[in-house]
């Protein structure tokens, strides 16, 4: 298969080329990325600069294609640019950070791979609990296995994969749950700060991903040492409440 690579944390980060090792070794694949972090930029794209795109050679891996913009930019000139014809597959990481719960919606690697799907082609987010992530091989070795079923079963049209690690080996991890995204509000934090210009300035943050004992939810699996996989869909339309808005009078 043809495969196209990318994450939110910039083309040097180690968790893409642990998944380009391994998935090269069957596989054409191809790395576009960004050419620094872009950690938690969403489904942005660049709108009012130009994007520069630097060919490049990292660890002797052959060509890959460095971007100034963001993820979802990395996509659209991977599709529409580099690459010679649509790839078969996208996948997006290795994030350190788990992507679990409503960090989805923030995303810059859930949404590359939002991004693919967009083109109806099949894709996988790939994150990792903790920000000294040390199993990225490990989880690659299993992304290897997973993108071999998604080639063969398939995915629904505008469905792809949003799958999570615990920071373990593979011998350390108790096993895969299919899970649900888990929707609860973060405890978040916005700290008031003044500079040494005595201008004020504030640092956002949130303290943890909520606990909670259901075992179908992402972030729960993650915290109980399971791989999370949860499929995602980019039709965002609520259809129980479509319905119910049909049944409104809305003359006007």
């Amino acid at each position: 298969m043809n495969i196209l690579l990318t994450n939110d944390d910039g083309i040097y980060f180690e968790g893409i080329w642990s998944l380009q090792k391994i998935l090269n070794k069957k596989h054409h694949v191809t790395v576009v990325a960004p050419d620094r972090e872009r950690s938690a930029i969403g489904h942005a794209i660049t709108l009012h600069a130009p994007l520069r795109v630097i060919k490049m050679s990292i660890n002797g891996s052959g060509p890959c294609w460095s971007v100034s913009g963001t993820p979802v930019d990395c996509i659209k000139l991977g599709i529409l640019e580099i690459l010679k014809k649509k790839p078969d597959m996208v996948i997006s990481g290795i994030n350190p950070g788990a992507n679990v719960g409503i960090n989805v919606n923030y995303s810059g690697t859930v949404s590359a791979a939002k991004e693919a799907t967009l083109y109806g082609i099949a894709a996988i987010a790939v994150s990792m609990e903790g920000n000294e992530t040390i199993h990225y091989d490990h989880a690659a070795k299993f992304i290897e296995t997973l993108v071999e079923k998604v080639a063969h079963k398939k995915l629904a049209l505008g469905t792809f994969l949003n799958v999570n690690f615990p920071n373990l080996s593979m011998a350390e991890i108790s096993g895969v749950k299919i899970c649900r995204q888990n929707t609860a509000l973060y405890s978040e934090f916005i700290e008031k700060r003044i500079d040494p210009r005595n201008k004020t300035y504030y640092w956002q943050g949130f303290d943890a991903i909520p606990s909670d004992n259901d075992s179908d939810l992402d972030s729960t699996a993650v915290n109980q040492n399971y791989i999370s996989i949860t499929p995602i869909k980019c039709d965002m339309t609520d259809y129980q409440t479509l319905e119910k808005l049909k049944d409104w009078n809305h003359d006007f």
